[in-house]
């Protein structure tokens, strides 16, 4: 058997991630996962983790490569699980189904793992490497990694303006500031998210059903979320007549017929603390919606939503999509006063991408 080259391994996760990838956003609670299995340096196996986070991307490849499986090296891009949940470990599977060497990407953090795993495959004989591309595998898990370690999703703002930041005209008109290419990439963002969150001021202005609509893109329908700290959102709105989970969080109150009136019509409701200043407390409201199991959070705005959540410092992705057209101040700035009263006071970000679409321009930016 030949010794696979460094770039050859490279490769093999590389593959290992990308089918990762397109787990994100319906694997949750549990993280998107990819395997490759490779034995005499062809593959014969491939898999990743499907929606609902069953079955595990282990146990698809080795599903696919049957007895090929026997004495291949299998690449992961997380840790194996090593515990009984809602199926066997994916750990006993690797080692019934023979599999002489694992390279995993990162090491999985959760509890009942944090390398038990590897040590399992180890105590079985398997040769185990840890490591390989580590970083780009953390930074695709990294809302599965941010609920462990701090109890709440990653969190991606998207905002839609005009070149000087607006949203809408000073007489609320704002459909559509961007053009059909952005819009369709904004569906891709929703795509790759557990959930959206908005404020109950864009479901009264805009009344939208906030799904994913790139045909094919999610078998698995996104959560929809209203920071509604006063009850606004209307039990007629659309939110409630498309498919999928709706939660409204709101703080603890006695305004029973409001909130019959909204988990009649379908809603979750979430009971969150509120801000001092009014609203719900940002980082509770994480907290909240990490508890049902969210991490990967897309926030669409509205202005209060986003200066709240920039203030906290739970931003940690920016998604920004500019239209070539500029609306004056008097338009309905994207970002409400924060405020800031020095330069060494403002959110800052790393730009990560720049990306044209259509007339429009997207560009990415990760928090320093």
């Amino acid at each position: 058997m030949s010794t696979p080259s460094q770039a050859d391994e490279a490769q093999h996760m590389r593959a290992a991630l990308s089918l990762a990838a397109r787990g994100l956003g319906n694997t949750w609670p549990n993280p998107a996962v990819g395997c490759v299995l490779v034995r005499d340096g062809i593959v014969v196996g491939r898999g990743w983790t499907a929606p609902g986070g069953r079955p595990h991307a282990e146990t698809e490849a080795l599903r696919r490569a049957g007895e090929a499986a026997r004495g291949a090296t299998a690449y992961v891009t997380l840790e194996p699980c090593c515990h009984w949940g809602r199926t066997p470990p994916c750990t006993q599977a690797l080692i019934a189904a023979g599999v002489s060497r694992v390279v995993v990407a990162l090491r999985d953090p959760y509890p009942k793992v944090d390398g038990e795993g590897m040590r399992q495959l180890r105590t079985a004989g398997i040769a185990v490497e840890e490591g390989l591309l580590e970083a780009e595998a953390r930074a695709l898990n990294a809302g599965f990694l941010a609920r462990l370690a701090e109890g709440r999703p990653l969190v991606t703002l998207k905002l839609a303006t005009t070149l000087d930041g607006r949203i809408a005209t000073r007489t609320g008109e704002s459909r559509w500031i961007t053009g059909p290419e952005a819009r369709a990439r904004g569906h891709l963002l929703r795509a790759t998210h557990d959930a959206i969150l908005v404020g109950s001021g864009t479901v009264l202005a805009d009344d939208p059903d906030l799904t994913c609509r790139l045909p094919g893109a999610r078998p698995r329908p996104i959560l929809r979320a209203v920071a509604d700290a006063r009850l606004r959102t209307p039990p007629a709105a659309r939110l409630f007549s498309t498919p999928g989970p709706v939660v409204v969080a709101t703080t603890p109150r006695e305004d029973t017929g409001a909130r019959a009136a909204l988990e009649a019509a379908g809603a979750t409701l979430l009971d969150v603390a509120p801000a001092p200043g009014g609203g719900l407390e940002p980082l509770a409201l994480m907290r909240g919606l990490a508890g049902l199991g969210v991490t990967r959070l897309l926030a669409e705005g509205g202005g209060a939503l986003a200066a709240a959540l920039l203030r906290a410092g739970l931003v940690d992705r920016l998604a920004w999509f500019h239209a070539p057209a500029a609306m004056g101040g008097d338009g309905l700035p994207a970002i409400q006063p924060l405020p800031v009263d020095s330069l060494a006071g403002m959110p800052k970000f790393r730009r990560t991408a720049v990306t044209p679409c259509g007339a429009d321009l997207l560009s990415e930016f990760e928090r320093i």
